[in-house]
């Protein structure tokens, strides 16, 4: 058997800590603002890995902005799956921007491509 220091043991505590904190920080939506907004643009890049998947969307008078999705299992029962959209495609993005103006980063709720819509996130729609 081995035996943990004391400051071995306030290492790993203060870790664990510092994880969950940054998962419910990353999971939640305590960084991004209460008003949504709506962005258009076309996609640039689309990325299917976790955590989530993201669309980088450049837009004509903002330039390229990062739209995360949903988690992987609540963006496909949403309908937008691979192969739904591609780099190039026109899309509108509603949804709550990073609080920090700095960063093009918005979490999108609902995300259009052509007449399709899907509605990631459907209790957290404010608008048609």
């Amino acid at each position: 058997m081995f035996a943990l220091s004391t400051k071995q043991v306030l290492a790993a505590v203060g870790l664990s800590a510092a994880l969950a904190t940054s998962a419910a920080a990353h999971h939640g939506w305590s960084w991004a603002e209460a008003e949504q907004i709506e962005l258009r643009g076309r996609i640039d890049k689309i990325s299917w890995g976790g955590p989530h998947p993201t669309l980088d969307v450049a837009t004509a008078d903002d330039g390229l902005w990062r739209v995360e999705l949903g988690n992987p299992r609540q963006t496909e029962r949403s309908g937008f799956v691979e192969g739904v959209a591609k780099p190039g495609d026109q899309v509108v993005a509603l949804g709550n921007r990073s609080q920090d103006r700095n960063e093009k980063r918005m979490k999108a709720v609902r995300i259009s491509i052509g007449d399709k819509r899907y509605d990631i996130y459907p209790d957290r729609i404010r608008t048609n």
